[in-house]
């Protein structure tokens, strides 16, 4: 149920007149997710969630990236944004998702190869939030720290802390490799890209939920994708090929290759942290596919 400041705020931003008939989508870490209809046309609301505080969600970073984002026409249209109350409203935007066959399409491999150009083309609003994929571990996992370890099983406990060793020396190393290739320059990525993000109206994409938008290695959109979408390795270098526009290199396949495995690492933390959060809701159908999907990647990054 929204609090009484969120209907207030809808009341008076959500254009007409009409009753607000409101639907919740679910939540995530940082945001909890509505559909509002309002004399027939429907918005989206993000407000922040209650444990966002200490997750570095940044409503007016990422108000800043949507006037460039909205203005390329690779965003829904925003219609208010409080960033103190971290609260977001934009337009609904109707369009079909995409299935696993829809992903592996040659076409559609071409298609997000050209959105990610769109996307790293971007102006990066200054100052800018920079962020790696050193940074994202160290920021989850010192919020996992913070939460603790709610286990009650001790065996199961000491196995889980074993596993968080090797997977945490298993990063540093990765880290250390990606770090001996040759640098490259930063660009604007969305971060959070999978195809419950990414709208396609037939003769374009647009592309959803930005908060997790910074700059950084563009790389990092490819691997997101590749790792989401648990793409095999042919069409990840497919992918490369189209992004890249000629046959990859070997240094840019292996950098694929670890950023690849550090956005599992770092899903697999986000998951644990939402699964401490709300694990003790077995009834929600999204916490019961974050717990299919972490032991999926805990398994992939054996």
């Amino acid at each position: 149920m929204l609090s009484d400041e969120l209907q207030s705020v809808l009341t008076r931003h959500v254009p007409g007149e009409g009753k607000l008939d409101i639907h919740p989508l679910g939540g995530g870490l940082v945001n909890e997710t509505y559909r509002v209809l309002r004399d027939g046309r429907a918005y989206a609301l993000r407000a922040a969630a209650a444990s966002s505080g200490d997750l570095g969600l940044d409503r007016a970073w990422e108000a800043r990236v949507l006037e460039r984002a909205v203005a390329a026409d690779l965003a829904p249209e925003l219609m208010y944004c409080d960033p103190q109350r971290g609260i977001l409203i934009a337009r609904w935007v109707d369009g079909r998702l995409w299935t696993p066959a829809d992903v592996r399409r040659q076409s559609n491999i071409a298609r997000v190869a050209e959105l990610l150009h769109r996307i790293h083309a971007l102006a990066v609003p200054m100052p800018a939030r920079t962020m790696s994929p050193a940074k994202w571990i160290d920021y989850y996992g010192a919020a996992l720290t913070r939460r603790g370890n709610v286990s009650a099983d001790t065996t199961a406990e000491a196995a889980d802390t074993q596993r968080a060793r090797d997977l945490s020396a298993a990063a540093v190393r990765r880290l250390a490799a990606l770090a001996a290739l040759p640098g490259v320059d930063p660009a604007l990525c969305h971060s959070d890209l999978h195809t419950l993000n990414l709208v396609d109206r037939g003769n374009s994409l647009v592309v959803l939920d930005w908060e997790y938008a910074h700059a950084a290695d563009p790389f990092w959109d490819l691997a997101g994708w590749s790792a989401n979408n648990d793409l095999e390795d042919n069409l990840k270098r497919d992918l490369l090929a189209s992004y890249t526009g000629r046959p990859p290199t070997r240094d840019e396949y292996l950098r694929l290759q670890l950023l690849g495995w550090l956005y599992d690492y770092v899903c697999l933390l986000w998951s644990e942290l939402t699964l401490s959060r709300h694990g003790g809701e077995p009834e929600r159908v999204d916490i019961r596919g974050i717990a299919v999907r972490a032991r999926l990647l805990a398994a992939r990054l054996q």
